[in-house]
């Protein structure tokens, strides 16, 4: 199954231009390193949604917490934790 898994950009690590960019973005405490190119707009504290290590779109706090506790209780943001 194809999930997109919401975390809160916590940093900008690499900005080749405006466009280019990687942040740092927390999965309820796992930090992964995440390609910001097709969500430009992002900014620090946003909560993005991150499909393959690439974030795909822009949600509400509210939202991306109540979708990372479905997920955690489906068993499906285990996989965080063994991900480079």
């Amino acid at each position: 199954m194809c999930l997109a898994i919401p975390g809160k950009l916590l940093s900008i690590t690499n900005q080749l231009d405006e466009t280019f960019r990687f942040g740092k973005v927390s999965f309820g405490g796992i930090t992964k390193e995440v390609n910001l190119y097709m969500v430009p707009e992002a900014q620090l504290n946003d909560y993005v949604l991150v499909h393959v290590g690439v974030a795909i779109g822009i949600v509400d706090e509210e939202e991306a917490r109540t979708t990372f506790e479905y997920l955690k209780k489906m068993g499906e943001v285990d996989e965080l934790n063994i991900l480079p």
